[in-house]
């Protein structure tokens, strides 16, 4: 069970990193926030990147092996890094009309996916 809290709470975490990364710009062209500071925006942001911590925090605690959960520090990175593409993906395609899948976007995704199986490798 602490595997599956681990990427659950991995993938909220990222849900929301990714809000505060990137969500500002599609609000920016939505005209919500245009005449916003950068500082604000900031501000804005970190509120957001609060619940991300509040989420990898005890992901990252309830899923390392050096507390009693299955996963090294290297593949909980790895694992972080493949979700944090996945949400992004999603996000972008979802929310920027624009952006678009490319043959090479594909490759890279499959070289993370091998990156995550040589990890898990014993």
């Amino acid at each position: 069970m602490k595997a599956l809290y681990t990427i659950l709470l991995l993938i909220v975490s990222n849900v929301f990193m990714t809000f505060a990364w990137y969500g500002h710009l599609k609000m920016q062209q939505m005209k919500l926030i245009s005449s916003w500071p950068l500082y604000l925006v900031i501000l804005f942001s970190w509120g957001i990147a609060l619940a991300e911590y509040s989420c990898q925090i005890p992901a990252n605690r309830i899923g390392f092996v050096g507390n009693g959960g299955p996963f090294t520090l290297m593949q909980l990175k790895v694992m972080q890094e493949v979700i944090t593409l996945i949400i992004f993906t999603v996000f972008t395609t979802v929310f920027f009309k624009g952006e678009a899948l490319h043959w090479n976007h594909l490759a890279a995704f499959l070289c993370l996916i091998m990156a995550v199986y040589f990890v898990f490798m014993k």
